[in-house]
């Protein structure tokens, strides 16, 4: 049997920690409050147990946990993960079958708009997945079931999905007041039906070829994506949109990004990346920066 490996990741909510595993344990997406919520999920039971867990939530291939402030995640992140995989490699059970239905979230999407007229953002009020994935086309999203129903619309060019919402590009041949209800409404049956969104396997923006690691990169490299992960990317990411860094110039003090989801082929991207991110990055680090270039994902 496989052993089952699980990661810490972080949220947009520094309250809130996932683990995700390498295995799919179950296919619909739970919720729990307090330990009498968990009657169903003995797991979530366990960790209610411990003073700091204040909600746990578990979806496909991830166990999330809100904890209260009397701890850090420095002090408690490595023995949840060991708990976590030690529970999944012994056999036990996320979710008891006999009682799922008890504790499924009551699934809401919300339709926003975004700076980009072409995009429009899908909000759940669940995880969606933990990490960030974009799709440029139906074989792109061969590992992305939701992606694949939504490329059947014709009027889909692209699709982006992140840990609460779907941002979808149209094409010009239709405006949103005569698909966004109907996109909605897609999007909210696929996940009360429990059907998979991310496969395990599919590739996030941050693996791909054209995004680079932070490891191994001069100083200047890691101030520069330090700088837009903490100040830049939850400002896109509430407009449907995402920035990675792909290279920093030290010759021409260039520096380079790939815009992605409702960012890519923003009309005011250019306007944002000029007045917003370069002089941003001018100031906070002097003397290394002329010119902020980005290419859309």
């Amino acid at each position: 049997m496989k052993t089952i490996t699980v990661t810490a990741q972080p949220t947009k909510n520094p309250a809130i920690l996932k683990f995700a595993h390498t295995a799919q344990i179950t296919n619909g997406s739970y919720e729990y409050n307090n330990i009498d919520d968990a009657k169903n999920s003995p797991f979530a039971q366990q960790l209610f147990h411990l003073p700091f867990v204040k909600k746990v939530f578990i979806a496909a291939n991830f166990v999330a946990i809100e904890k209260y402030d009397i701890v850090e995640w420095t002090d408690i992140t490595d023995s949840i993960k060991d708990q976590v995989e030690n529970f999944l490699n012994e056999g036990g059970h996320l979710i008891d079958d006999a009682q799922k239905s008890s504790a499924k979230i009551a699934i809401e999407i919300y339709a926003e708009s975004t700076p980009n007229p072409s995009v429009m953002k899908f909000v759940s009020n669940k995880m969606l997945a933990s990490q960030t994935y974009e799709f440029k086309n139906i074989d792109e999203a061969k590992e992305a079931p939701i992606a694949v129903g939504l490329f059947n619309f014709p009027f889909v060019k692209e699709v982006f999905v992140s840990e609460n919402y779907i941002s979808i590009t149209k094409y010009d041949m239709v405006e949103w007041e005569e698909v966004g209800q109907e996109l909605r409404s897609f999007i909210r049956t696929y996940i009360v039906d429990g059907n998979k969104i991310i496969s395990e396997t599919a590739t996030p923006i941050s693996e791909k070829s054209s995004i680079v690691s932070s490891q191994n990169l001069d100083e200047t490299s890691q101030q520069i994506i330090s700088i837009l992960d903490e100040y830049v990317k939850p400002a896109v990411a509430s407009d449907g949109g995402n920035i990675q860094f792909v290279s920093y110039e030290p010759d021409t003090k260039t520096v380079n990004v790939v815009l992605q989801g409702a960012c890519s082929g923003c009309p005011s991207a250019t306007m944002t990346l000029k007045s917003g991110i370069e002089n941003m990055l001018k100031q906070m680090i002097p003397n290394k920066i002329e010119n902020v270039s980005a290419i859309n994902g």
